[in-house]
């Protein structure tokens, strides 16, 4: 036994975090020969040979430079004990400087070489191949629900009536609206669309990197399926896309599953053409029909079995009651295939959620930014809704009566950045009342049943356990404290612009929200940012250690009175620019942490071997990432995004940065005392009109003694 890096969702989108430790087995051959098994398999799908001419492997960092790199990254920490009455600085640097030493010159250049050995029989590369997906998701054991699923709200449709946006309808089935199922079927269309003109285009032509990139990550976000099992999950194989399951859509409505049919049969006269989706109507008209036979069954007084709340419980409870449920009849086995196979998941709320006034007094916020709010914990998950998703599917659309929308998602294959591109383009272009004029159908069409029950059987038990899972699931949601800050004073636009003062927005926000950190809590904190390492072959992400020594200098001067502008402004600029550098070095594979997971991960305990490095209490500090943030893109289309805090006591924040807003999705634990998404909302608002100020300040006294120079 033996403590490795606990690896967490963060989304980019919502991309991954290394989290808490924990312990767990050492990882023997029969693990990594799995992992290569499962690269090599999915290779096979692949759809343009073009990637391994123009992406490289990740590299393996000098053992040196990772050393060196990590030390840094210890020094905030260690002048802040020593502020605090500690060990001084050079003492306890000494000490882990020696511990760094003797790792080098011993067990760490033995793991250093297990690596490199292991990356070279390592399809694509030693980190995704071997480690990631395991270590980061499948073998954790808590809910999908908040925890690890991202979810993202949709800007509303500007073409649909606005009486539409609040749920009134003329012709009300089963609790859903005309224009609700209009713009699912709108949506999902727009979205299949960008997957076949994707895959069609990296078959015609040489894809570039980003191109390259982007064609990996689409085909891991449709027709697959996390499955749980004890200890460690797994993910569903590729089906053959020829086959009616694998051409259907998994829809829920009143926690009821169907399978429905949303691409044309193969062409028995050209069977290796594309398939054809079916158009805006024709997926609209069967949707229609699955809302009939649902409200038939309401009629009836049949209540569907949740499912959806068994997939959203803790994982080992899942992966029990799924044996049970799967052993207990050939149906069930059907119905959980068909949900792997399907593309991806659609579920059609029955109600508009609403905040309700009796816990308003928790979120303190006012009725635009509760009807915010509202639509976000629609997308999130609520205590009325959960039972109608199916947590483990990559990608899930979600539409509720009054049109509201957005998609969620399992983070496991695929991090949501690329998700969230595909949602973008469903939502550019508004409803085309056009593309619902439906085509006569064809016989090959009339042939296939557009639609059917996924029905499971379920004997007392199962019910039992459903109640307790949806128990669970309720607990979970209502200690999720999420909201999302709109800050418009100013966006990228802004920070990009300021004279001769060169700063990276990202690395602007981010010292912003550890301004918001310390005045909430008067301490530092370990943080987690994500960054891509797309240009690499099945590259995933890094860790960027934001905590840093320019940064800790820098907000302490912002809360010293005695400091200057001046100062505080160049302070600024020295942390924005070591943010910018690192990020520089994580995103081209010069990153730490995934190297130093990697080498731990090698470490053979049960032979004896052992590392002063990786025992040392604040390895395991300056990994606990209790303010964990991701950026994704400008999100003009989006009223917000969310992911879950990966402490008790800490923050989960997504935010788009555009040229005129910002917008963070901020998450928090009820139970922790030391968090409130409010408050920590009203500091991000006060670091960034400070940040302004202050940089007005310095900006407009440099022009005044340009002037006075020039005259």
């Amino acid at each position: 036994m033996f403590v490795i890096l606990r690896v967490l969702k963060s989304l980019n989108m919502w991309d991954v975090n290394i989290n808490r430790f924990f312990w767990c087995s050492e990882m023997g051959t029969t693990g990594i020969v799995r992992q290569a098994h499962i690269q090599a398999r999915s290779s096979s799908t692949t759809t343009s040979s073009v990637r391994k001419k123009t992406r490289g492997r990740l590299p393996i960092p000098p053992l040196r430079h990772t050393l060196d790199r990590y030390l840094a990254s210890l020094e905030p920490f260690l002048l802040e004990d020593e502020t605090h009455g500690g060990m001084t600085f050079s003492s306890a640097y000494a000490l882990r400087k020696k511990w760094a030493n003797e790792f080098e010159s011993g067990i760490g250049h033995v793991l250093q070489e297990r690596l490199v050995a292991l990356d070279k029989v390592s399809p694509y590369n030693w980190l995704d191949d071997n480690f990631w997906i395991d270590k980061a998701y499948l073998e954790w054991r808590d809910p999908l629900l908040v925890n690890s699923n991202w979810w993202l709200a949709f800007n509303e449709d500007p073409l649909i009536p606005r009486s539409a946006l609040s749920g009134e309808t003329n012709n009300n089935r089963a609790g859903t609206t005309f224009w609700q199922l209009r713009r699912a079927a709108w949506l999902m269309h727009r979205m299949l669309q960008f997957k076949d003109n994707a895959f069609e285009t990296a078959k015609a032509s040489e894809a570039s990197s980003a191109g390259a990139w982007m064609m990996e990550s689409i085909e891991k976000i449709f027709n697959i399926c996390r499955i749980p099992e004890s200890f460690c999950d797994t993910l569903s194989e590729l089906p053959p896309l020829s086959t009616r399951s694998a051409r259907s859509i998994l829809l829920m409505i009143h926690d009821w599953c169907y399978s429905v049919v949303v691409y044309h049969p193969p062409d028995p006269e050209n069977p290796k053409a594309p398939l054809k989706l079916l158009s805006p109507g024709e997926i609209e008209a069967r949707l229609r029909a699955v809302v009939l036979d649902v409200e038939a069954r309401l009629a009836h007084g049949e209540k569907a079995f949740p499912v959806g709340a068994l997939s959203a419980d803790e994982r080992d409870y899942w992966a029990r009651n799924l044996r049970y449920l799967l052993a207990l009849s050939p149906k069930n086995r059907r119905s959980h295939q068909a949900i792997q196979h399907a593309i991806m998941g659609l579920s059609l709320e029955h109600t508009t959620h609403i905040i309700p006034p009796s816990l308003r007094h928790l979120h303190q916020r006012s009725s635009s930014q509760m009807s915010l709010d509202s639509h976000l914990h629609t997308i999130r998950g609520t205590t009325q809704n959960f039972s109608n998703r199916f947590f483990d599917k990559t990608f899930t659309l979600i539409v509720d009566p009054s049109t509201r929308a957005g998609a969620a998602g399992e983070h496991s294959p695929v991090d949501a950045l690329v998700p969230s591109i595909v949602a973008e383009y469903g939502v550019v272009e508004s409803v085309d009342a056009e593309a619902f004029k439906l085509p006569a159908t064809n016989r090959s069409q009339a042939d296939e049943p557009s639609w059917e029950r996924l029905d499971w059987v379920a004997d007392k038990n199962l019910w039992k356990e459903s109640r307790a899972a949806a128990n669970r699931a309720t607990k979970v949601l209502e200690n999720s404290d999420d909201s999302v800050l709109w800050f418009e004073k100013y966006g990228t636009d802004w920070i990009k612009g300021m004279g001769n003062y060169k700063f990276s927005p990202d690395g602007f926000i981010q010292m912003a929200m550890q301004l918001a950190w310390y005045r909430t809590r008067g301490e530092f904190t370990a943080t987690y940012e994500t960054v891509l390492t797309r240009m690499f072959k099945h590259g995933r992400t890094e860790t960027l250690r934001t905590f840093s020594r320019e940064c800790r200098l820098w907000v302490l001067s912002m809360v010293n009175p005695q400091a200057t502008d001046s100062e505080r402004f160049n302070l600024l600029r020295e942390a924005v620019a070591s943010h910018s550098r690192r990020t520089r070095e994580a995103m081209t594979g010069r990153g730490i942490d995934r190297h130093l997971l990697g080498l731990q991960l090698l470490l053979r305990p049960l032979n004896g071997e052992s590392a002063a490095l990786f025992e040392d209490e604040l390895f395991e500090r300056s990994s606990q990432w209790k303010l964990s943030t991701s950026g994704l893109s400008a999100g003009l289309l989006f009223k917000g995004t969310g992911f879950g805090a990966a402490y008790e006591d800490g923050y989960g924040i997504n935010y788009l940065a555009a040229p005129d807003r910002f917008k963070f999705g901020i998450e928090a634990k009820f139970s922790s005392s030391l968090t409130s998404v409010q408050l920590f909302k009203d500091a991000i608002v006060a670091a960034l009109e400070d940040m302004h100020l202050l940089c007005q300040q310095i900006v407009e006294q440099d022009l005044a003694s340009r002037s006075i120079s020039y005259l």
